[in-house]
């Protein structure tokens, strides 16, 4: 594989596509169409005269790409890193590597609205289990989520904290459950914490939960969880690209709705473009200095 596209939205499947155009060999990888789901009708993209639901666009991108001989995987993206083969994606279908990534996965998800979140965060609320979890060793930590990501960021803390709870905030504990990780249910009230640093959870029913750190892991990984996993720059919760859509970590490129607004699908469609033919470039490069 030479490129790894993550995201099946117009800006990830319009780099798939130029990737795969550029002769190189490419995998996409999507978990659902992101926001075009609710995309009820699109009436302002070129050369459709006629409206178009997001999910009929989204399906027709895809059908696209797979023509073109692009692997795609349907899968959840829990985490991005470096590899002996380049930069590594680790999926619930396994870890994919290669040597330019180019990142699609849509604008960061709205936080939970939990009284002292914003606070703390920095000083004792984290979004990156690789990140901080070397600084939990021999402590009570805490994951906010009840999906697959949350148990993903749970087992890379598991080795290295005294004790990892998983907290539902409410929601139904996991199907699948392991059987050294704690749960707790209860609906949270607060965050709480002495001289700016997190000490607590507080609970709706007037208990609380001692922790070092608390790591938020709700629903799926987004662009921002999978930024700070591999140090990208990032401002405002934006990834920062630069003419070429390249990032501060070479080879890796990103695209769409993840670098800022406008979020139209005229830009990311636009931005997979430029993304692709940065990666076919930084490919070939590559391979001219091996050669040398």
């Amino acid at each position: 594989m030479d490129v790894l596209v993550l995201g099946g939205g117009p800006a990830g499947a319009t780099a798939a596509i130029y990737a795969a155009r550029s002769g190189k060999a490419v995998t996409l990888v999507y978990q659902d169409s992101g926001a075009l789901a609710r995309a009820e009708r699109i009436e302002n993209f070129y050369g459709f005269p006629a409206p178009i639901s997001g999910p009929d666009l989204f399906r027709q991108g895809l059908e696209q790409v797979r023509s073109l001989g692009v692997t795609v995987k349907e899968a959840q993206i829990l985490s991005l890193g470096f590899g002996a083969h380049g930069l590594e994606a680790e999926t619930t279908q396994g870890t994919l590597a290669a040597p330019a990534v180019v990142l699609a996965t849509g604008a960061q998800r709205r936080r939970p609205r939990i009284p002292g979140l914003d606070d703390f965060d920095g000083a004792g609320v984290s979004y990156c289990a690789v990140c901080d979890g070397f600084f939990c060793r021999g402590k009570e930590v805490a994951v906010l989520g009840a999906g697959t990501y949350a148990l993903h960021e749970a087992g890379v803390l598991l080795p290295l904290a005294k004790r990892v709870t998983l907290l539902t905030n409410g929601d139904p504990a996991p199907e699948e459950f392991p059987q050294d990780l704690d749960l707790d249910t209860r609906p949270i009230a607060a965050l709480v914490g002495e001289s700016g640093i997190l000490s607590a959870v507080r609970f709706a029913d007037g208990g609380a939960l001692e922790v070092c750190r608390l790591f938020v892991a709700l629903g799926t990984a987004g662009s921002g969880d999978l930024a700070r996993k591999v140090g990208l720059l990032t401002e405002n919760g934006k990834i920062v690209v630069d003419g070429t859509m390249a990032t501060n970590v070479p080879g890796l490129f990103a695209a769409g709705d993840c670098t800022g607004k406008p979020y139209q699908i005229a830009k990311a469609v636009g931005d997979g473009n430029i993304a692709a033919l940065s990666a076919a470039q930084y490919i070939e490069e590559r391979s001219r200095e091996k050669k040398a």
